[in-house]
Order: structure tokens, then C-alpha cells, then sequence
């Protein structure tokens, strides 16, 4: 059975601001020292199972240049332009219903556009086991990561325990997924040895999303036949826009995955890193002597744990600890790191102040 990629590219990374802006997010930037952007290394990854003919990227139509850019080697046809942002239920419907009309049916790898991935070879084979697992009958697989601390920022997946089950390809039966817990419930779940991070991985055949759609979200489903019967004809795009308009706000883990029967996680150890916020570039990237992430023109001097990404000026730190430095053309942003989840705070102040060229 054809395998094929969905790749969500259409999120706005606002907890990497200043640096990822509205007109080019951080999936289109790059975090790592090679230049290559977050969504070219995702693609690249994925090469060994899926061809660049089968590989469809989803996002607004506000970044359709930027993909075509950034990814000259897909063709047009799959860069598939929601009308406006509904969240992930719509998104991955939206995607199953194209694949279904053009192959019938085919495994789909959906995957977001903003991880980092060490160890490229063991990713490929965990998501390939997950694709064998996928193909029989009509099961749901996420891929959980492996825990190695008690994240309170990611979601978890409660596995059963015991041998493996769906083959031979190293699935477990999911119990339950939770959401993000205290500090403490965290620190249980890793002692249990029977919770993943939830990484917002997803693989399945089209056929069997849909029929969770139509089970689950049977309004969502009637809209996605719609799109399907519809596309690739004059009246697509008046259809698209309709349907989209109906649906409602959904995410596919609350709309599906956590009422469906039939799901199975592969637990899978291979440097994941979501990129979520500055504090991954220390996970991505190597530290120097002092801890410190230096990025751009910049001169330290007793200055740890620091990450300081300079734009075209010079950035001079003297003395600084534990801080995050971000200079742009027009916005320099002086963070502590224990109040990172505070710069979502400055965006929705400049949203409400009507300063959307900042943001």
C-alpha cells in the first residue's frame, strides 16, 4: 500500500517570538547551525519512505510561496491551502479526503513541520513499523516518546503494559491519553514506566481516519466528502471555503483519539525535540563552555546558560545569567528563562493594542 506524508505547516510559533513572526513562523526558520529550515529537515527525513510525489504539506495560504520556496521539489498540487484555521481535526480531514480521491486509500504519516529529530535512522524505523501497524485492519497509531523527565509541557500516553501487541512491530494498546500534568503527577508517570509524551505524530490509512470522522465528527465527515467529491473540479475552492466556514474548532486528539477504540502507540527514542520554545535551542544546538547558546554577532563575557541570538547589531552580555536575548529589526526581546511561558503574554498585549506589525 502507498505510503504517503502530511506535513502541518501552518501554526504561527508564537512562543519563539520575536523570531518567528505572522508573516514567516518558525517551521519556515532554522534553528540548527546547517541553515536548513525545520520544515526542509521534516521533508528530508522522510525520504527513505515516502516520495516526493506523495508528500503533501498543508498550511495557510499566507505561507503557499514559502513552501514552494523552501520545498521546490513537491509538486503545487499537493500544497494544500486551508481557507482558515480550525485546528487539527479539520486540518488532517481536510488532507484524508484529497488522498482518498487521488489513491483510493493509502497510509498516511501525519506529522507537524516543527520537530527536531537526532537520530534520523531509528526515527524512519519507528515510523515505519508504525506505517506495518497502521496497514492492518483499521488501526489508529501515534508514536509516544519516550520520557526522559518529567516534562509539565507535553501531553502523555497511558500504554498498556505488557508484551507488545498489533505483530510484530513493537505496538502497545493505548489506555488513555491525559493532558499536561503538575510537576508532581509527571514524576508518577515516568516512575510507572507506562506513560509516553504525546507527540503529535499520527499514522493511519485514509479509510480508517475517515470512518472516525464519520463516527465521531459526523458533521466534520459530511464536509469532507464534500471536499472530496469536489476537488480537483471549477467549484473546489467555493466547496473548500463552504465546508470550512461549517466546521467547527476541533483537535483531532479530542475530537478522535481519545473516544475511538483500536489505537496503538510505538514508543519511539530518537532525540525528539518539539521546538516549542527558545529553551530547545540548548537541547538542538551544542552549548559552549559556559552553557550559553550564542547565535549571530555577539561578544560574552561572564555569562552563563544564556541564549543570545543576535540580529544585525552587535550584542555585548556582560555578567548575565540564565537570561534569553533575542534582537531583531524592530523588536528586542530580554527574557528570564523560568518565565518563558510569560512571552505569550507580550503578543496577546500587542494584539490587543492593535500592534500586529510587531507580531
Amino acid at each position: 500500500m502507498k505510503i504517503t506524508a502530511v506535513i502541518m505547516a501552518g501554526g504561527r510559533g508564537e512562543r519563539i517570538w520575536p523570531q518567528s513572526r505572522i508573516s514567516c513562523p518558525k517551521q519556515f526558520l532554522s534553528l540548527t547551525n546547517d541553515g536548513k529550515t525545520m520544515l526542509q529537515h521534516t521533508t528530508e527525513r522522510l525520504r527513505p519512505l515516502v516520495l516526493f510525489e506523495d508528500l503533501f504539506v498543508i498550511t495557510s495560504r499566507d505561507y503557499v510561496d514559502i513552501v514552494k520556496n523552501q520545498l521546490p521539489e513537491i509538486p503545487e498540487s499537493n500544497i494544500l491551502l486551508e481557507p482558515m484555521a480550525k485546528s487539527t481535526a479539520p486540518c488532517i480531514g481536510f488532507a484524508a479526503a484529497v488522498i482518498s480521491k487521488k489513491y483510493t486509500d493509502a497510509v498516511m504519516l501525519v506529522l507537524p513541520s516543527d520537530h527536531v529529530i537526532e537520530n534520523n535512522a531509528r526515527y524512519v524505523d519507528t515510523i515505519a513499523r508504525a506505517a506495518e501497524v497502521a496497514k492492518a485492519d483499521e488501526n489508529l497509531v501515534t508514536v509516544g516518546i519516550l520520557p526522559t523527565y518529567p516534562e509539565t509541557g507535553y501531553g502523555y500516553i497511558c500504554f498498556e503494559p505488557g508484551e507488545a501487541d498489533a505483530g510484530q512491530y513493537g505496538a502497545y494498546k493505548v489506555r488513555q491519553f491525559v493532558e499536561k500534568p503538575d510537576l508532581e503527577t509527571a514524576k508518577t508517570y515516568i516512575a510507572s514506566g507506562r506513560y509516553l509524551w504525546n507527540s503529535g505524530m499520527f499514522i493511519w490509512k485514509a479509510s480508517s481516519v475517515l470512518k472516525q470522522f464519520q463516527a465521531f465528527l459526523p458533521d466534520m465527515y459530511n464536509g469532507l466528502l464534500v471536499i472530496r467529491d469536489t476537488w480537483g473540479t471549477a467549484s473546489s475552492t467555493r466547496a473548500l471555503e463552504k465546508c470550512y466556514a461549517e466546521f467547527k474548532a476541533e483537535s483531532i486528539d479530542y475530537g478522535i483519539m481519545e473516544r475511538a477504540s483500536g489505537i496503538f502507540t510505538v514508543p519511539g527514542d530518537f532525540g525528539w525535540n518539539d521546538a516549542g520554545s527558545f529553551l530547545a535551542l540548548r537541547r538542538i544546538n551544542k552549548t559552549d563552555e559556559y552553557g550559553n547558546i550564542v547565535r549571530g554577532d555577539v561578544v560574552t563575557a561572564d555569562t552563563k546558560n544564556s541564549i543570545i541570538v543576535g540580529g544585525k547589531r552587535l550584542i555585548a552580555a556582560v555578567g548575565l545569567t540564565d537570561l534569553i536575548i533575542v534582537d531583531t529589526d524592530d523588536v528586542l526581546l530580554v527574557c528570564d528563562q523560568t518565565h518563558i511561558q510569560d512571552i505569550k503574554s507580550v503578543t496577546d498585549s500587542l494584539k490587543a493594542d492593535n500592534r500586529s506589525e510587531l507580531l
